[in-house]
């Protein structure tokens, strides 16, 4: 333990940093994932569908109301304005402010329609309005920290949320009879009390509210995005949304304990995600990109076995979070695991893209990705039911992921064509996607055997302890740079 401690003392503040955010994230999504099946389990499951219906609804209403600013915009933002950071953040705040009474003065005046649309009572929905209204504060903050490395502060205030979050709701669960709107409730007053409080920190130091230059940045750069960041909400939400209208809300709490369990593999996916792009960019920067794409192989196969090691385990894990009464479900978890490797491929692969500020070509993969899905989801759902949902997410990030690398790949070969060689390996990549789909396939045939399964497993784990070197050096090599 010593000789860890020194190494760990001796590290730069970047590698530090690069450790607690991994962590950070790992615990985030953890927690999140531990409190699934106690919520399954005091909730009816129409009551979980209501649930999982208002976070589908609340991530549409996030992207247009923030229209996602405090992402790849802020990224960017970060290091065109680095010595006026506070003063960005605080009218990016005003801006998003503005946009979310705008959106709610339209909710007033429609009311009843907007309550058809989303299948839930005013009350949930003035709910999301609340949380609108103050989390993009908590996005710009934890933006910031990361690109200063202010690791304390982030991981701290990252960790009491994600505590907060369920002990509150659990509580308050218990303690009402609408149950669905109590867990609804229970949210909404955890993010109001801590992106409040960022909020008006924030604002004090900003001490701006409209920046006519930064907002005409944020606009020119942010509104091409809109259709690309709800068409990545398309895929991601739209499945539990046309599951409730065309079979059932019941329905959706299956799919949606199921769709939880096989994004587990987004915990250690977006940890990697949040270390790499920092990096990546700083490469790009310096047009000093030999090793990079072996990394994103290493990485990539990585993400791979940990999604198939998932989907090994699917019947025990469905077991244990979902209880008897979600069996069923287990037959999602194989697309949506194999999903998260797409996902992971196509932010690798639309980094470029976000750097070099060509944001608006990424419109027509993530367009014709969502209508696709809308489509096969429109005739799948009908014809084999909510299970169709999740091989319909499946095919449509896999054409989501070749959109984005052929924009990607162009606009490297047209900036710099050694880089593009560099970066993306087409071969290795075609290779890993069309193994992880088969894997995610051929899983469902094997469910039955569990013997096999855990041989299976426990080979995939003897290979990964023999070349355990060389991901322990893949993880250093990213510190390092």
């Amino acid at each position: 333990m010593n000789k860890l401690w020194n190494k760990y003392k001796e590290m730069s503040k970047q590698a530090k940093a690069a450790i607690w955010f991994v962590v950070c994230s790992v615990l985030q999504k953890g927690v999140s994932f531990i409190t699934v099946p106690i919520f399954a389990d005091i909730l009816t499951t129409e009551e979980y569908g209501t649930y999982s219906l208002y976070s589908s609804w609340m991530s549409l209403l996030t992207i247009i109301t923030s229209l996602y600013l405090f992402n790849g915009v802020l990224n960017n933002a970060m290091v065109k304005y680095k010595d006026d950071r506070d003063r960005y953040i605080s009218s990016m705040q005003g801006l998003t402010v503005t946009i979310t009474m705008l959106i709610f003065a339209i909710f007033l005046i429609f009311e009843k329609k907007w309550e058809m649309l989303f299948g839930l009572a005013p009350i949930y929905i003035i709910m999301m309005f609340i949380e609108a209204f103050v989390t993009p504060s908590l996005h710009y903050w934890s933006g910031k920290q990361r690109f200063e490395y202010k690791y304390k502060k982030l991981v701290a205030v990252t960790l009491a949320k994600t505590v907060a979050n369920p002990l509150l709701g659990i509580i308050a669960v218990h303690c009402a009879s609408d149950k669905a709107f109590a867990r609804v409730l229970s949210v909404v007053v955890v993010e109001f009390v801590f992106c409040g409080i960022i909020f008006i920190i924030q604002f004090y130091r900003g001490k701006v509210f409209f920046d006519r230059t930064y907002w005409k940045y944020a606009l020119v750069m942010g509104m091409p995005l809109l259709p690309h960041y709800l068409s990545g909400l398309i895929l991601n939400q739209a499945d539990r949304i046309m599951i409730e209208k065309m079979v059932g809300r019941s329905e959706v709490a299956f799919y949606s304990v199921s769709y939880n369990v096989g994004m587990l593999v987004q915990i250690f996916s977006v940890a990697i995600g949040n270390a790499l792009t920092p990096w990546m960019y700083q490469k790009i920067k310096s047009k000093d990109c030999k090793g990079v794409g072996k990394t994103i192989d290493l990485l990539l196969l990585m993400i791979s076995a940990i999604a198939f090691s998932l989907m090994l385990c699917s019947p025990e894990v469905i077991a244990i979070i979902g209880s008897s009464k979600y069996d069923e479900a287990v037959y999602v978890i194989p697309p949506v695991a194999a999903s998260v490797f797409f996902i992971f491929l196509y932010n690798l692969l639309a980094i470029p893209q976000f750097y070099y500020e060509k944001t608006k070509f990424m419109l027509f993969a993530s367009i014709f990705a969502a209508i696709m899905n809308l489509g096969l989801n429109w005739i799948f759902i009908g014809m084999f039911g909510y299970v169709a949902a999740g091989y319909t997410t499946l095919a449509c990030y896999i054409i989501y992921s070749i959109g984005h690398y052929i924009i990607s790949t162009n606009l490297m070969k047209k900036e710099n064509s050694e880089m593009a060689d560099e970066i993306f390996d087409k071969k290795i990549i075609f290779i890993l996607s069309f193994v992880t789909v088969v894997l995610g396939v051929a899983c469902n045939f094997i469910f039955d055997y569990i013997i096999l399964r855990y041989t299976i497993l426990l080979i995939c784990f003897v290979i990964a302890f023999i070349k355990r070197k060389q991901i322990i050096g893949l993880v250093k090599e990213i510190k390092r740079k």
